[in-house]
């Protein structure tokens, strides 16, 4: 059974064939978008649909790939062993498994989530070649081949902060994820507020859409800072006709710090909205 989306999930045609097509193949699947277009929650609800365990691998700047691999715990060993604790006689209570080898070693085939592979160094994707082609790494400290027990469905995601290896891309499955357009949104925000009243929800969007198009913006705003807005206007009562108030003195919509997120598109948004209306 092919995956294609959940109730809590939209998923567009193109990126149900991504998934399924990476499945199929075998490969990891690269994810990129925009921030807050629902990369990561694809993995999580891609395990919810499969019926199966997500493992998360988040990644920072500091995050070296030997990581998801495993780690050799050498200060807890060398404490223990000043203590005298038995524990030090058999260097395996000191490996501490990554998430790979986790996947690895599941009985059930499980989602792997490599989330912002992009924020690490740039030989990060290189150093997980091997491992990602042929599903094993040695671990030296124990002298032990791990191979995986069968191919975790593995999901990259990115936000293109860096440009990823050539060597690493021939090996994945590639998805752009493009932003909604409306009638993808309104679906997207039913599965979130099914009770929400449609004319505020048609001039939210509106006004949602407006902003995103206004040229100069440093961030737009995203389909989850949408999902918040939303929810803050649910909260708060709000009606729709305060959306449609075009009085200069009120250009920027109400509660609008849940959509723009620095002073430079807020004074943009301003100049460019008095200017409109003059």
């Amino acid at each position: 059974m092919g995956f294609t989306g959940t109730d809590k999930y939209i998923a567009s045609k193109e990126l149900q064939l991504a998934v399924n097509a990476a499945i199929t193949l075998e490969k990891p699947l690269l994810i990129k978008g925009e921030p807050g277009t629902g990369k990561t929650m694809l993995a999580e609800e891609l395990a919810s649909a499969l019926g199966t365990d997500l493992l998360q691998w988040h990644i920072k700047s500091t995050t070296k790939a030997q990581q998801g691999l495993y780690e050799y715990d050498a200060v807890s060993r060398l404490r223990d062993s000043q203590l005298g604790d038995e524990r030090v006689k058999d260097i395996r209570n000191y490996i501490i498994k990554g998430k790979l080898w986790q996947a690895f070693q599941a009985d059930k085939r499980p989602i792997l989530l490599i989330d912002e592979i992009d924020k690490a160094d740039i030989e990060f994707p290189n150093d997980l070649l091997l491992e990602l082609d042929k599903m094993e790494f040695f671990v030296y400290e124990t002298q032990e081949r791990v191979v995986a027990k069968q191919r975790p469905i593995v999901i990259i995601t990115s936000n293109n902060e860096k440009e990823l290896p050539d060597a690493f891309l021939r090996r994945c499955f590639f998805h752009y994820i493009e932003f909604p357009e409306r009638e993808q949104m309104l679906d997207i925000v039913k599965v979130h507020y099914p009770n929400i009243k449609k004319s505020l929800l048609d001039q939210a969007l509106t006004s949602f859409f407006q902003i995103r198009d206004v040229g100069g913006l440093k961030k737009r705003p995203s389909t989850s800072e949408l999902i918040d807005w939303l929810k803050l206007l649910v909260a708060d009562d709000i009606p729709a006709n305060v959306l449609q108030d075009k009085d200069a003195k009120n250009a920027l919509p109400p509660l609008y710090g849940a959509l723009l997120k620095n002073e430079q598109d807020i004074h943009l948004f301003e100049k460019l909205m008095f200017m409109a209306r003059r």
